[in-house]
C-alpha cells in the first residue's frame, strides 16, 4: 500500500508536469492571456491535487497492487478525469466567461490529454517506485 507521503509526491509531480504542458496550450486555444489561464490552472491544479489524493487512495484500496493491467490503468485515469470535470466545470465556465457547454468541450479536450498523460505518468511512477523499493530491499 502506498503511503500518504508517496501519494503526495506522486500528486505534486503530476500537477507540476501538467501545468507546464497545459497552460501555454490552453492560452492559445482559448485566446485568454497566459496570466488569466495560469491563475485558473493553479486553482484547477490545487483542486486536482486534492481530488488526486482522494481518488488514488480509494483506487489503491480497490486495486492494491503496483502491477496494474491496462484496463485497471485506464479505469484509474478515466475515473480521476471524470471526477475532476464534475468538480471543476462550473468554475471554468465562470472564470473564462463561457457557457457550460463550451466549458465542457474545452474540458473534454483537456481530459483526453490528461487521460493519456495520467496513463503514462502513473505507469512510469510505479515503475520507478518498484525499482526504488527493490533497491532499498537489497541494502
Amino acid at each position: 500500500m502506498r503511503s500518504w507521503k508517496e501519494r503526495l509526491t506522486h500528486t505534486v509531480l503530476f500537477e507540476l508536469g501538467g501545468l507546464v504542458m497545459v497552460t501555454p496550450l490552453a492560452s492559445k486555444i482559448t485566446g485568454h492571456g497566459i496570466g488569466e489561464i495560469g491563475a485558473l490552472a493553479v486553482g484547477l491544479a490545487t483542486t486536482a491535487m486534492l481530488w488526486n489524493l482522494i481518488w488514488n487512495r480509494f483506487f489503491d484500496h480497490w486495486v492494491p497492487t503496483r502491477k496494474r493491467t491496462l484496463v485497471q490503468r485506464l479505469t484509474q485515469a478515466f475515473g480521476f478525469e471524470a471526477g475532476l470535470v464534475i468538480l471543476t466545470l462550473p468554475a471554468v465556465a465562470w472564470w473564462l466567461g463561457i457557457g457550460l457547454l463550451e466549458a465542457f468541450w474545452l474540458d473534454v479536450g483537456f481530459m483526453l490529454f490528461f487521460l493519456l498523460y495520467a496513463l503514462a505518468y502513473n505507469t512510469a511512477f510505479d515503475h520507478v517506485m518498484r525499482h526504488r523499493l527493490a533497491q532499498a530491499g537489497k541494502q
